[in-house]
């Protein structure tokens, strides 16, 4: 019977907007969730530098092993940063989506007609292709055609080399501003320890730890995309 009423009928304005803003507040929570796991990591990631500058301190030996590895966790924690900032940004988006779309419903109230929004539609079409968003995205968009507020259907998600565009080779000023920041101006001074002890070959489970280290932080961030 639903099935027939959905072909003759149009779904109720008000029905139709606790549903627009039922799917705006959960993509609007599975946001702040992905924010505050990436602020969990942006904080391991910076304890993570702050143990191996220490190492490199304490033991000279192993101080361009440390500084190695400092850069390569400050590589990391600029993806996260990152990251961070591009999902701000999308929640920023989904509230102005929200607010034009709960506007439009106003205005249909009133006026007894709705009127398609681009402003909307851009931003829809944007939020859309973020790998975390897109299925309910998709679903909020159709809602959105029901209704009126937008024309058409959004594109595909960004591919994930447009999406880590710039992350893989983070210039070197940058991370230098990073350990700048983190180590206080006290960056490893790995080269001149360099010159002054032999560095012994680095054990086999420290490196492996390091790398399981590294795959535990890159498996969390794409599972935020996920």
């Amino acid at each position: 019977m639903e099935s027939i009423k959905a072909v003759f009928w149009k779904p109720e304005p008000a029905a139709q907007m606790r549903k627009c803003n039922s799917l705006i507040r959960s993509n609007t929570r599975k946001l702040e969730r992905d924010i505050n796991q990436l602020k969990i990591l942006d904080q391991k990631t910076r304890q993570y530098i702050l143990q191996a500058s220490k190492r490199g301190q304490r033991n000279p030996s192993q101080a361009k092993q440390a500084a190695r590895e400092t850069r390569t966790f400050a590589k990391e924690l600029i993806r996260i940063r990152k990251q961070s900032s591009r999902l701000a940004t999308s929640k920023a988006q989904l509230q102005s989506v929200q607010m034009q779309v709960n506007e439009a419903f106003s205005v249909r109230k009133i006026e007894g007609s709705i009127k398609a929004s681009t402003g909307i539609m851009k931003d829809v079409n944007t939020l859309v292709r973020l790998p975390e968003l897109t299925g309910t995205m998709r679903e909020l968009s159709q809602e959105l055609m029901k209704a009126g507020i937008i024309e058409e259907m959004v594109g595909d998600s960004l591919p994930d080399d447009e999406l880590l565009e710039g992350e893989d080779e983070e210039a070197e000023t940058e991370v230098d501003k990073v350990l700048g920041e983190i180590l206080q101006g006290k960056l490893p001074k790995a080269k001149v320890d360099e010159k002054l002890v032999e560095e012994p070959e680095v054990p086999k489970e420290d490196m492996e730890d390091q790398e399981a280290t590294l795959e535990e932080m890159r498996g969390r961030l794409e599972a935020l995309k996920s």
